[in-house]
């Protein structure tokens, strides 16, 4: 793989936030080169056991970030409430997941892109990371949990570099091609 001629930037901070969009730029410049030269078959394709391909995994990322930055600024209301969920939701969910026919691995990357810049954005201006609301009713979470923009911000990242290595495997079993190494 040749790298991408551009990394993501990060407005001009410094201190807590600076960090925190620093390495949120870094995972999603891993997730990002790991995609670099694909075609839009090579980006849906299932690699390995898994049902993951590379660009569905950058068309989740986004989701998962773009969801998160609206329980930011919205709460649990900009979130489903997963108790309540059909199998028909759950299979949307799963299309997160997919590139889908007619979706284009260069679509995913520039809706991410725009994702990413609304996100940046957020974090240089919120007036207070300590700003918190409970979290959305689901299975995995406790019931009276809180999470502050901190915290979400904090999962975000993790996401995105889990699953930055999810799309390395895959592409290392699709060309050969690693994102290090």
């Amino acid at each position: 793989m040749t790298e991408p001629t551009t990394q993501p930037r990060t407005p001009a901070l410094t201190g807590e936030r600076a960090d925190l969009l620093e390495q949120l730029a870094k995972a999603r410049f891993f997730l990002r080169f790991t995609a670099n030269e694909l075609t839009d078959a090579q980006a849906a394709e299932r690699s390995t056991v898994s049902e993951l391909c590379v660009g569905g995994l950058v068309k989740h990322v986004t989701g998962v970030e773009k969801s998160w930055i609206g329980f930011i600024l919205e709460g649990p209301s900009a979130m489903p409430d997963f108790t309540a969920m059909t199998e028909e939701d759950w299979a949307h969910r799963q299309d997160s997941f997919k590139l889908l026919p007619g979706e284009t691995l260069a679509g995913a990357l520039a809706d991410y892109a725009e994702v990413a810049r609304r996100t940046d954005e957020l974090v240089a201006t919120l007036p207070d990371l300590d700003v918190s609301h409970p979290l959305p009713k689901a299975p995995w979470f406790d019931a009276d949990a809180e999470w502050s923009a901190r915290r979400v911000l904090l999962h975000i990242i993790a996401e995105t570099a889990q699953h930055a290595g999810h799309a390395d495997i895959i592409r290392e079993a699709l060309d050969g091609a690693k994102s290090m190494g």
